[in-house]
């Protein structure tokens, strides 16, 4: 069967890494950029700071790599003991700065960064109307910044105008915000994507993920928690409820996105995605030689199947970590090219055995179809390819690059269809169940819109271009 997708999503959706600091020294800027190289795997476009040195904002941004935006003459000019920082991925055009963040509103000395999407933008766009802002050119994270900023001006503090636009913000959103004087650090109701708080010294940073927590040398204090608003300035943390929490986490950050040595709604994600691979072994007993990993985030897994299964691990998939991940990148061109460089195969590991394949996930297909057949080449007598999740079937509205269902190949395909089309000898996905089970924790915790088309917060008009789809 002959199958192709777009090479591009519609419109843009963002999933991003924030990163905020208050009170950790004279040059914030420079922790914020070793917590933003921690958080690197989340966006890979371009990367923002901004800081204060308690009367003046300075921003600086630019597109690509952390590594590359930032010199020492750039922290420099960077002053300051509170700062934010974001690391953005767009997902079709405007790569190149057009929407970099965060978000600088000088007038009032209000900056912004945001990680996530609003698939719903009908009331904020009606409140900035009525406030004569345009807004024809901004996406949803600079519709965020003006309609706080807006209230701002009108003579409210940062976090009194969060907590009046909060309702506004239809969507999942884990936001920094800061003044001149203070940090504020806030999530939707369902806390879609992570953000935690550490502490510094006598300071406090708040990141994505924890594992920008060791990168800087601070310790995990909490989570932010689902609809809570947390303001750091002179008097320390104090905490609002802005909405009442639903806690739904996105499963995909345990099952790809987020690091293995982050922690996640109490969660080792690295031991969540070695539990995937062990139930994947109760669930598929295969005879086989080795049990091979996609790098990087589908080791654990494979670990974990490797060790219930008593068959051999092996490293036979080598990966150049120099070349930025194919899954978020905006378009197919860009993702097959990455793959040929990304990639390399150990022949003396592969001739003449039976692999089984530990990947975490299939999307478009594209990508487990060009590793099967490298295996092949390499000399593999038969690829049994196992997937750590259940099949991608609906696409995502809240901040990954998956915004159309026609992208998605078990959308369009069986699993055996989906088998002969990546030409492998098996094809097996972890159940739904299983994964819960793997959790620890209860389903109704977790967003798992992309394998079951729940969609725990208000798509809008995307929820009729939905199909539904049998198991």
């Amino acid at each position: 069967m002959s199958f192709s997708f777009p090479s591009d999503s519609s419109q843009i959706r963002e999933k991003c890494a924030v990163f905020g600091a208050y009170n950790v020294g004279p040059q914030a800027s420079r922790l914020t950029f070793y917590g933003l190289w921690a958080l690197q795997h989340r966006g890979q476009e371009s990367s923002g700071i901004v800081s204060s040195d308690g009367h003046n904002l300075y921003r600086h941004t630019a597109p690509g790599l952390v590594a590359n935006v930032y010199h020492e003459e750039d922290l420099e000019q960077l002053p300051g003991h509170i700062a934010i920082g974001h690391n953005r991925y767009s997902t079709s055009g405007a790569a190149e700065g057009a929407h970099s963040q965060p978000v600088l509103k000088r007038e009032h000395k209000l900056a912004f960064a945001h990680n996530g999407n609003l698939p719903v933008t009908d009331a904020l766009a009606a409140f900035l109307d009525e406030h004569d802002i345009a807004h024809q050119k901004y996406n949803d994270s600079e519709m965020m910044a003006e309609a706080i900023n807006c209230l701002m001006e009108n003579g409210m503090e940062l976090e009194a105008a969060i907590q009046e636009t909060y309702p506004l913000f239809t969507g999942a959103f884990s936001s920094v915000a800061m003044t001149n004087k203070k940090l504020v650090a806030f999530r939707d109701e369902c806390g879609i994507r992570p953000l935690s708080i550490g502490r510094l010294g006598k300071g406090y940073v708040v990141a994505s993920e924890t594992c920008a927590f060791d990168t800087v040398g601070a310790t995990f204090i909490r989570d932010v928690q689902p609809g809570e608003l947390v303001i750091i300035d002179e008097h320390g943390i104090t905490s609002h409820q802005a909405a009442k929490p639903r806690p739904k986490l996105d499963m995909f950050e345990l099952v790809y996105f987020a690091r293995p040595d982050s922690i996640i709604q109490g969660l080792s994600v690295d031991q969540v995605r070695q539990n995937f691979g062990q139930v994947l072994a109760e669930e598929y007993k295969l005879d086989a030689d080795i049990v091979v990993p996609v790098p990087d985030s589908s080791i654990p897994a494979a670990i974990g199947y490797a060790r219930a299964s008593d068959i051999p691990f092996e490293m036979a998939l080598i990966k150049n970590r120099y070349i930025h991940r194919t899954f978020i990148r905006p378009s197919a061109k860009l993702r097959e090219q990455d793959l040929r460089m990304k990639l390399n195969p150990m022949p003396h590991l592969l001739k003449g055995k039976r692999v089984v394949l530990i990947d975490d996930s299939i999307v478009r297909g594209t990508t487990t179809r060009k590793i099967v057949r490298m295996l092949q080449e390499a000399g593999a007598r038969e690829v049994h390819v196992l997937i750590s999740s259940p099949p991608v079937r609906y696409p995502d509205f809240y901040g990954i690059n998956i915004s159309d269902q026609h992208e998605l190949i078990a959308a369009q395909m069986s699993v055996e269809e989906i088998r002969q089309h990546i030409g492998a000898d098996t094809l097996g996905y972890l159940s739904f169940n299983g994964m819960i089970r793997a959790t620890g924790q209860p389903a109704s915790t977790f967003c798992t819109s992309c394998f079951d088309g729940i969609y725990p917060i208000a798509i809008g008009k995307q929820a009729k271009k939905i199909a539904h789809v049998g198991a």
